[in-house]
């Protein structure tokens, strides 16, 4: 186990470097320079020119790739915004606490009534207890998130008065942010736990288990679910990885100083350190949540669990 987890670290480090030089290379051929932005418009070519040869930026595209990179990841500097002059890391810390609550608070919004709802849906099929919930799902599925937050906000900040409408200063203010994202992932992991609880089962060991008379709850809970949630923890963790850096919509709407907006503005203004860093850091926390849901695996099914003990020896 212990080498199967350092063998995905190492993996993360090509990773890391791949992605980091698609963004690099990308913003590198957008329009504009960090003097002309910095500067502004009113500024001089010989200004402008000054700056730019300050932050290496005349220099050729691989040499300021691997100064940028070797800084990142052996001093841990990723530079300063050319905009606001905070340095990157600390501002980095101030924003992954708040994107990694929101994403969680919605994958765990998504598990508790997705989960539930399909295996009940895939147990009752072609009832109603099946019908309701899937016409339900594909709605939900359907709606914009940013439709959903408004008619949310208007519900219960608006007319209730229960939520704040923005900021996440208090508990209260991560409950709107959850909702709006994740009953629309709980739609689709209710699709998915559905599909794949009924094709589990139909299995063979589903049946024996029915002619040895155990009950049908023992069967669906201790029997079933441990093997139709393989899939659906793979679904779990790639959905919580979007959520870090892909929930822009909803962070805007609820004024939320997140990584997704953090990036999304760096990108308006071509700030590559802010890109970068922020780029580089998602790509590190989406690795290390593929390994959670690998070493989870492990947990639920003890055939990958004795894989990895074996490897590990």
């Amino acid at each position: 186990m212990i080498r199967y987890i350092i063998k995905r670290l190492l993996l993360m480090i090509p990773i890391i470097l791949g992605v980091s030089l698609i963004i690099f290379f990308i913003l590198s051929i957008t329009p504009g320079d960090p003097g002309q932005i910095i500067l502004g418009s009113g500024a001089s070519q010989a200004d402008i020119d000054e700056l730019n040869h300050k932050l290496g930026y005349d220099l050729p595209f691989f040499t300021r790739y691997f100064n940028y990179m070797k800084n990142a990841f052996f001093h841990l500097d990723f530079g300063s915004s050319y905009m606001t002059k905070q340095p990157i890391g600390s501002t980095l810390l101030k924003k992954i606490p708040v994107s990694l609550r929101v994403a969680f608070n919605a994958i765990l919004c998504a598990a508790i009534i997705g989960i539930p709802i399909g295996v009940l849906s895939a147990v009752k099929q072609y009832s109603l207890l099946d019908t309701i919930p899937t016409s339900l799902s594909i709605f939900l599925a359907s709606v914009p998130a940013f439709w959903l937050g408004l008619m949310l906000m208007l519900a219960f900040s608006v007319k209730l008065r229960w939520l704040p409408t923005s900021g996440v200063d208090t508990w209260k203010g991560y409950i709107l942010p959850m909702l709006t994202l994740g009953i629309p992932y709980a739609a689709q992991q209710m699709r998915f736990t559905r599909s794949s609880m009924l094709e589990t089962i139909r299995q063979d060991y589903i049946r024996t288990a029915r002619s040895k008379g155990q009950t049908e709850r023992k069967i669906i809970w201790k029997h079933a679910m441990k093997n139709a949630l393989m899939p659906v923890i793979t679904i779990i963790g790639v959905n919580f990885g979007a959520l870090l850096g892909g929930a822009v919509v909803t962070e805007t709407l609820f004024s939320i100083p997140g990584l997704g907006s953090f990036i999304v503005t760096g990108i308006k203004q071509k700030d590559l350190p802010v890109v970068m860093g922020g780029t580089i850091c998602l790509a590190i926390l989406f690795s290390f949540v593929m390994l959670a849901v690998d070493l989870l695996y492990a947990v639920v099914d003890p055939r990958i669990r004795a894989k990895y003990a074996k490897g590990g020896k």
